[in-house]
């Protein structure tokens, strides 16, 4: 039996039938198997668009060549007495408590918010009643916030090869289309995300962890350097071992950990706004055409930078998506993105923010508790009529004026005709302006959209102290992992740090 990896090019709306022709003639083969390794859209050339294929072909009519070696994760099973005990359902906290249940510990899954079901009631309900509810809403809940922003799997973190595969295998197994083991940019689709959380859950079950959801940690219990228990909405709940990943929301999380002496820095972070466009708008500027089949819709990818300037980037895009009403608490607005498996709203939308650093912008030190302090206050800011968002256009935003009219949008709570530069930090509003500017010729139209909102979810401000691992420094068995720890960013990055936490764990206990 031989094999090969082939490169190839074929259609965008190309067909199995087509794609094994293709190969048959590439290799001058009849039969064979093949498992498609990679596939990115090639539209740099609007009147050459193609998907570029790398295939990996088994066959008896080839000679020669070997499979690529598979790094596997391994998740060492010991039977074990010791109570791991993990707060938060996001990926970090998910995959963590799947892993320690693997390698033998009694492994107990607490949960601030509501299983993926309910919170998805409750956010139907809050679209559409305006009733907000505490725990369970686009930022808290079975899942975390990611489950309700689009599922995107693209990750930039190296040397996670083993748990990224082993996260995608698990998502495949849970539901997920098999195209994610092999997108450049995969997607899951918040609609397919509800069925694979609640999948997920139930294997971590079967195989005998536990959950309570509606379970809010207030505290944790401290003596000599070790966690005995943590404080919950439900009770005292004593562990041996104590995993967080709350995410990077959870601002009340920080301040107890902090005052129980959990160490934390400033960190580099984005804060900006959404903006919207129709889809045809985008398709027209990146594809030359509205529509491209074998395509669901245009994505772009925008960066700005200058010498001594805040660097402005595009972040989270959702081609055929919704902007959503992202906040964490009824006091604050924020803003975040997201869009179905078939990517087939009429609107796209992207996050475009600044990079920033508050000591930087300040030249002085900021204490982390004021550090969250200062977003805390930008976030409530926003919030002058509800959860309607301020908006206006891309054009007017550029000219500091608010013209009457606003274009229409996917928001669900209503806009809030405003000019944004007196909402946002000075220093944040000139570079975005500079980075609409440049995008706008980069992207024909792009000036004729809208700008929505405040978007200050990129990544955590802060940063915990820790070992590479997650180990809290100055505990003896406090691990801070995912998004909130303020080492990962994105679905994949903080699956793997929760693994990585879990695998420590078990390599010690």
């Amino acid at each position: 039996m031989g094999f090969r990896e082939i490169i190839i090019k074929v259609p965008t709306d190309y067909t199995d039938d087509s794609l094994n022709k293709v190969i048959e003639n590439t290799l001058k083969i009849k039969k064979f198997s093949k498992i498609i390794e990679k596939k990115s859209l090639d539209a740099r050339k609007k009147n050459n668009i193609f998907w570029q294929l790398k295939v990996a072909i088994t066959s008896e009519e080839l000679k020669g060549g070997e499979a690529p070696y598979l790094d596997i994760l391994e998740i060492p099973y010991k039977k074990r007495d010791e109570k791991a005990i993990v707060t938060g359902t996001g990926p970090a906290g998910f995959f963590a408590a799947f892993t320690l249940q693997k390698a033998g510990f009694k492994t107990l899954l607490l949960e601030r918010g509501k299983d993926v079901g309910k919170r998805k009631e409750d956010i139907d309900s809050f679209e559409e009643n305006s009733l907000f509810t505490e725990n369970s809403n686009y930022a808290f809940g079975e899942g975390g916030a990611g489950t309700f922003s689009d599922g995107k799997l693209t990750s930039r973190t190296k040397k996670i090869s083993r748990e990224k595969a082993f996260i995608l295998q698990s998502y495949i197994e849970a539901g997920a289309p098999e195209e994610i083991a092999y997108m450049t940019h995969p997607h899951l689709g918040s609609d397919n995300l509800l069925i694979i959380t609640e999948n997920l859950r139930k294997k971590f079950l079967e195989i005998g962890g536990e959950i309570i959801f509606e379970c809010l940690v207030t505290d944790i219990n401290v003596k000599e350097e070790t966690v005995r228990s943590v404080e919950t909405s439900r009770g005292k709940i004593e562990g041996d071992v104590f995993l967080f990943a709350t995410g990077h929301s959870s601002f009340e999380t920080y301040k107890y950990l902090i005052k129980k002496g959990v160490r934390y820095r400033n960190k580099n972070f984005a804060i900006g706004s959404r903006v919207e466009h129709h889809q045809d708008l985008i398709n027209e500027a990146q594809w030359g055409c509205t529509s491209l089949k074998g395509v669901k819709a245009a994505e772009y990818r925008l960066t700005n930078s200058a010498e001594n300037m805040l660097p402005v980037y595009s972040f989270c895009m959702c081609p055929g998506g919704k902007i959503v009403p992202a906040a964490p608490y009824r006091d604050s607005n924020i803003v975040n993105g997201m869009s179905l498996y078939n990517r087939d709203s009429p609107f796209a939308n992207s996050a475009i923010v600044a990079g920033m650093n508050l000591e930087k912008i300040y030249n002085r030190e900021f204490d982390p508790l004021e550090s969250l302090e200062w977003l805390e206050k930008l976030e409530q800011s926003f919030s002058i009529e509800g959860f309607k968002a301020p908006a206006s256009t891309i054009e007017d935003f550029l000219n500091d004026k608010n013209s009457p009219g606003i274009n229409l949008s996917s928001y669900p709570m209503g806009l809030l005709n405003f000019n944004l530069n007196e909402l946002l930090p000075s220093f944040i509003s000139e570079a975005l302006k500079r980075g609409l500017t440049d995008f706008s010729r980069k992207l024909k139209g792009f000036e004729k959209g809208s700008i929505i909102g405040l978007e200050s979810k990129t990544s955590a401000l802060i940063q915990v102290h820790r070992s590479k691992e997650g180990l809290a420094d100055g505990f003896a068995n406090l691990y801070i992992n995912g998004e909130g720890s303020g080492y990962s960013g994105g679905i994949i990055s903080s699956a793997a740090d929760g693994i990585k936490g879990a695998l420590a764990i078990s390599q010690r206990v």
